[in-house]
C-alpha cells in the first residue's frame, strides 16, 4: 500500500494594491516639467508670459490635446493608434470638399465618418487578431495615399468659413474657443470614464487583457470603443486645423503624430497600457506645445525638433514602462 503524500498549504500570496512609488512619481511629471518649461521660457524671454504670447500657444495646442485625449484610450488598452495624424489629414481634406454641399453639418459629418473609420481599425484588431500597430501602420498608410489621391496632391482652399468662425472665436474675450473645445473633449471623456465602468475597464485590459476576459471585461468592446473615439477625435483635431488653416491639406496634420505619442507619455501613460490618465496627457500636450514654441525662442532651430521628441519619447517610455509585463525585450 502507498504511503499517502500530504500536501503542504502554499504560502500566502501578498497583493500590493495602489499605485507604485514610480507611477507616483510619474503622475507629477507633466506638471513638474510645465511649470519648469514655463519658468524657462520667461527667463529666456521675458515677454513670453503676456497674454498675447499664452493665448497664442494655448490655442496652438488645442487639436494635439484632442489628438493625444483620444489615443491616450488606445494606449490605455495596450495598444497603439499611429494614424492619427494621418487620419486627420485626410478629414480637412473630407471637410474642405464636403464643406459646399453640407455646409454647417460638414463638421459632424467629418467626425462621425472619422470615429467610424477608427472603428474599423478596432473590428480589424479584435477580430482579425492583427496587432494595433501594424493595423494602424497599415491605415497611416491607407489614409495618406487616399487623401494625396481625392485631393490631387494639392490644398484645397475653404472660401466659406462660416462652418468654422466658431473655432476662432474667444470666450470671455480671453480663452480661445478651440483651446476651451479641447479641454471641454477631455473633460467629457475624463467624466464617462469616471461615472462608468469604463475606466477599470481600460485599466484591466491594458494591465493584463486574459485576466480581464476571465474577469467577465468585455475586452474587444472596449478596444474597438477606444479606435472609435480616437478617429473621432483625429476628425475634431482636422476641423480646427481648417478653421486655422482656411484649407484642407493631405499632409496638414502629419507632423503632429510624433507629438501626440509624446504628450501621451509626457503625461505618464505607460506604453505597455494599464496605468495613465486623460487629464495628465493634456499636461503633457501642453509640455510638448511649449517645447515646440520655446526653441526658437532660446535659438534652437526648428529642424531639432524630431530630434526633440524622439529623445523624449525614449526617456519618458523608459521611465513609465512596466517592466513586469515585457519580461523578454526585443
Amino acid at each position: 500500500m502507498s504511503t499517502p503524500v500530504l500536501a503542504q498549504p502554499a504560502a500566502d500570496v501578498v497583493v500590493s494594491g495602489g499605485p507604485t512609488p514610480a507611477q507616483r512619481l510619474t503622475s507629477f511629471m507633466p506638471v513638474i516639467a510645465l511649470v519648469a518649461l514655463l519658468a524657462a521660457l520667461s527667463i529666456a524671454d521675458p515677454d513670453f508670459l503676456t497674454q498675447k504670447s499664452l493665448t497664442a500657444a494655448v490655442r496652438t495646442s488645442a487639436p494635439l490635446v484632442v489628438l493625444a485625449a483620444g489615443a491616450t484610450l488606445v494606449v490605455l488598452c495596450g495598444g497603439i493608434d499611429l494614424s492619427i495624424a494621418a487620419l486627420a489629414s485626410l478629414s480637412t481634406v473630407f471637410f474642405a470638399m464636403w464643406l459646399p454641399d453640407l455646409g454647417g453639418l460638414t463638421t459632424l459629418a467629418v467626425i462621425a465618418v472619422a470615429g467610424a473609420i477608427g472603428a474599423v481599425q478596432g473590428l480589424a484588431h479584435v477580430f482579425l487578431r492583427i496587432p494595433s500597430f501594424i493595423v494602424t501602420l497599415g491605415g497611416m498608410s491607407i489614409f495618406s495615399a487616399v487623401a494625396l489621391v481625392i485631393s490631387d496632391a494639392g490644398p484645397i482652399r475653404v472660401v466659406d468659413r462660416e462652418a468654422t468662425n466658431w473655432l476662432t472665436t474667444y470666450v470671455a474675450g480671453y480663452v480661445p474657443m478651440a483651446s476651451a473645445v479641447a479641454v471641454i473633449v477631455v473633460a467629457a471623456i475624463a467624466l464617462v470614464l469616471k461615472l462608468t465602468p469604463l475606466q477599470s475597464y481600460l485599466n484591466a485590459t491594458g494591465y493584463s487583457e486574459s485576466a480581464a476576459r476571465l474577469a467577465g471585461t468585455p475586452v474587444d468592446l472596449v478596444k474597438v470603443g477606444a479606435f472609435t473615439v480616437s478617429g473621432a477625435c483625429a476628425g475634431l483635431a482636422a476641423v480646427m486645423l481648417v478653421s486655422r488653416n482656411f484649407s484642407g491639406s493631405p499632409t496638414m496634420a502629419d507632423n503632429l503624430l510624433l507629438p501626440a505619442v509624446a504628450a501621451i507619455v509626457v503625461g505618464g501613460t505607460a506604453i505597455t497600457g494599464g496605468h495613465g490618465s486623460i487629464w495628465r496627457s493634456l499636461a503633457g500636450a501642453l509640455v510638448i506645445t511649449l517645447l515646440r514654441v520655446g526653441l526658437p525662442i532660446v535659438g534652437v532651430p526648428s529642424a531639432y525638433e524630431q530630434i526633440l521628441y524622439g529623445t523624449i519619447i525614449v526617456v519618458a517610455v523608459a521611465l513609465t514602462l512596466d517592466r513586469s509585463k515585457v519580461l523578454i525585450i526585443k
